[in-house]
């Protein structure tokens, strides 16, 4: 069978030649006679492999030395506890709240402290990012937290929030390597891998150093404390040994392809082709204010529920993949990450015209 265009969030679409690699690896890593799934985390092999990983991550993202990079399990939602629990100190946090992840963090937050809402797109169902050019951030809030790119919604902030000083905390989980990031704008950010850099069940936790303190709320378990991580450098257990190893290929991939400043113009390329699309389109409409869109999730409607989704059963005979909406919006969204090529995007929008001329 011919590999389909996987157009789903997550778990996404990854490289097809990053796959490849990992097959051909799969039963004898480089000669050692296992595969990486068997191996111990505290071999050399393994250890040249997270080591190797890591520095890529930092080449890529440019990371400072004064910040760490924490490979941890437990996806993005343990982060929403995990963060309060380490950072904080005054128990008061701010949240900006731009769609279902956004909301989530916010309620787990206000388990550990006073977690107070500073801006919020919740008006018009999430199709919009809030100015965040002056908020009224309290004074003692620890830091302020925003969900970067959201996945269900298909926003993003293109310009950060003006934090007055504050911790700037940020899950990119889907726009994670689509882009350049300045990494000193940000306290801590960090990211699910499964939407745009590897298998599920690992997320990537990139964190200031001076943020990584003993002084957590008590009672926060060892295992959730930054500082366990940091001072074993991601081996205090066993981590996600296999996830790591994809991820540390994906890297390279991207290193390959001239690195992020490539990636966003391949990525605003990518995009473009379905945004201008829809723009023109008499039977499908994108549901985002322009200047928010989203390189990496686009969604969009035909304003009729039978139509939706006559075309993601039409869609999927013809090898687009998961192009249903989140249940929480109806209607389609196309995930269209790094690893989704240029012509799955062209070949999507090809069928679009079609179904076009047929529904209209």
């Amino acid at each position: 069978m011919s590999r389909v265009y996987n157009f789903s969030a997550g778990p996404a679409v990854l490289p097809e030649e990053v796959l490849k690699e990992a097959a051909e690896e799969m039963l004898d890593y480089r000669g050692c006679g296992m595969s990486v799934m068997e191996m111990s985390h505290r071999s050399k092999a393994f250890e040249t492999i997270i080591q190797t990983a890591e520095q890529d991550l930092r080449d890529l993202m440019n990371i400072p030395n004064n910040y760490r990079v924490l490979f941890l399990q437990g996806g993005a939602s343990q982060q929403f506890a995990m963060i309060p629990m380490n950072l904080m100190k005054n128990r008061k946090a701010a949240y900006i709240i731009t769609g279902q992840w956004a909301k989530k963090a916010f309620s787990e937050a206000k388990i550990y402290g006073e977690a107070v809402e500073v801006a919020s797109s919740a008006d018009k169902t999430f199709s919009y990012i809030p100015d965040c050019s002056n908020l009224d951030i309290p004074e003692d809030a620890d830091y302020v937290y925003i969900c970067e790119n959201n996945t269900i919604y298909g926003t993003k902030f293109h310009t950060l929030p003006n934090t007055k000083g504050k911790n700037l905390v940020a899950d990119v989980s889907s726009c994670f390597l689509s882009e350049p990031t300045d990494v000193t704008k940000y306290g801590l950010i960090y990211g699910g891998v499964q939407k745009n850099i590897g298998p599920a069940g690992m997320v990537i936790v990139i964190i200031r150093e001076d943020l990584i303190t003993e002084d957590t709320l008590a009672g926060t378990p060892t295992m959730l404390k930054y500082k366990t991580h940091a001072d074993h450098n991601s081996l205090y257990n066993t981590p996600p040994a296999y996830g790591i190893y994809i991820c540390g290929k994906v890297f390279q991939w991207l290193k390959k392809r001239g690195g992020l400043s490539a990636m966003k113009e391949y990525n605003e390329k990518k995009a473009k082709i379905l945004y201008d699309f829809l723009d023109q389109s008499k039977l499908f409409q994108g549901t985002v204010v322009k200047q928010d869109r989203s390189l990496m999730n686009v969604p969009f409607v035909t304003g009729n529920e039978e139509l939706d989704a006559k075309f993601v059963k039409e869609a999927k005979t013809c090898g687009f993949e998961n192009l249903k909406g989140h249940r929480t919006v109806g209607g389609m969204r196309a995930s269209i990450y790094n690893a989704m090529p240029m012509e799955g995007v062209e070949k999507l929008v090809e069928f679009m015209e079609k179904f076009e001329k047929e529904n209209i």
